[in-house]
């Protein structure tokens, strides 16, 4: 699941359990959402899995934030999560919270 809130110019992003490429159509719905905003904060603290699809959907992400002189912050994410961002070095391309 897939939710997005709102609040002083940041949008936050929550993404409960496995972020898929089934979840595709449900991020694309919330970034429609979020394209607005120009920081934006992904919580991973209830993501269980993500693949390589989901890596590709936060580049996008990524790439929309920095058009607009913004950012995507990386929040929370369990030891499983950290550890697939840092093999995939999205260390080097977003601040992770840890």
């Amino acid at each position: 699941m897939i939710s997005c809130v709102k609040s002083d110019g940041v949008a936050t992003i929550k993404i409960q359990g496995a972020f898929d490429f089934s979840c595709h159509k449900a991020f694309s719905d919330v970034y429609e959402k979020v394209k607005s905003e120009r920081d934006i904060r992904v919580d991973f603290s209830e993501t269980t899995y993500l693949d390589s699809s989901a890596l590709g959907m936060l580049i996008l992400l990524r790439d929309h934030a920095k058009i607009k002189n913004g950012s995507v912050v990386l929040i929370s994410p369990d030891e499983t999560v950290n550890d697939a961002l840092k093999m995939a070095n999205f260390d080097r391309l977003f601040k992770i919270e840890r």
